[in-house]
């Protein structure tokens, strides 16, 4: 398959609880569904290694992983989900956002899938409830939407004279339309006057950092995109360029060079999944492991890193 990266690791067989063992490979194999590429966010694939750890899998002995990666063509995930399941993979974990994760509910409705997302899964119509997610899903919606109010209030002490703020939006995320109101709400009590830059590839970038000089923007907010996150070198190295301060979502923006980060401690939140992974590999139902948003137990930690 073209523009696919993948590992593949055989290790000894063991008995496969799941329903239609005829059809799983004998050593389960997790087929990763994301954006970014595994080499761009290897910490994260560490922590999910932890995790599956504590139940006693390890990759290349008991377990198998495989990556398949759209990068910035969303409209991919349809078919990258079809082929995970003719595979046949035994588990789809979903980081690539919600397009990805419905593009592998859409796949299949007996391969469990675990997610990751920063949309609210029940209000997306993804799970009927966080405690009873039911069917074939479950995983963690973190929420991310709801940090967005609180990073302009830290653009604001980085810039206390910056009238203009600009967002760099990933204009196919669905979650686009909830994440700028709630900014529009709380850039009014900030008094931010906020322009939109959509950007959905590195010739967006190119023309819109130019745009941010021309029009006097004092500062700029890049909203939660996994886009974003796989494309960090390259916004980091532009916003430093042209001297934009940027408030970022996640750390390993400041990790690249950039400037401040807040947001979700995305390791706790991949071991976390990764000892669900381990559960259902063991023979738990999906249905039967409460789906997670930001503000319960660990997953509700964050982190405020500035650049050294």
């Amino acid at each position: 398959m073209r523009r696919r990266e993948f590992i593949t690791l055989f290790g000894s067989s063991i008995t496969w609880p799941l329903v239609a063992r005829a059809q799983q490979p004998k050593t389960p194999m997790i087929g990763f569904l994301t954006v970014t590429p595994p080499r761009l966010m290897a910490h994260l694939i560490d922590a999910f290694r932890q995790g599956l750890s504590e139940l006693n899998y390890t990759e290349g002995r008991n377990v198998a992983f495989e990556y398949y990666t759209a990068g910035r063509h969303y409209q991919r995930f349809e078919a990258l989900a079809t082929e995970l399941v003719r595979r046949p993979v035994s588990m789809i974990f979903v980081t690539g956002g919600v397009v990805a994760l419905r593009a592998a509910m859409a796949a299949s409705a007996t391969i469990p899938i675990l997610f990751y997302t920063s949309a609210d899964p029940v209000a997306l119509g993804l799970v009927p409830s966080l405690a009873r997610p039911g069917g074939n899903v479950t995983g963690m919606g973190w929420l991310g939407k709801d940090l967005a109010a609180k990073r302009l209030e830290l653009l604001r002490e980085l810039v206390p004279d910056a009238a203009l703020a600009g967002i760099l939006v990933q204009p196919n995320d669905p979650n686009r339309e909830v994440e700028l109101a709630e900014m529009q709400q709380a850039a009014a009590g900030l008094g931010f006057e906020l322009q939109i830059f959509n950007a959905a590839d590195d010739a967006d970038f190119d023309a819109i950092f130019p745009a941010l000089i021309e029009r006097r923007v004092s500062a700029l907010l890049v909203t939660s995109s996994p886009y974003f996150s796989s494309r960090r070198g390259r916004i980091v190295a532009l916003a430093g360029r042209y001297g934009i301060p940027t408030i970022y979502d996640r750390r390993e923006f400041p990790d690249t060079g950039g400037l401040i980060s807040y947001g979700a401690l995305r390791a706790d939140s991949y071991r976390q999944l990764g000892i669900y992974a381990g559960r259902i590999l063991s023979g738990t139902k999906p249905a039967d492991l409460p789906s997670f948003s930001r503000q319960r137990s660990s997953w509700s930690s964050t982190s405020m890193l500035r650049r050294r």
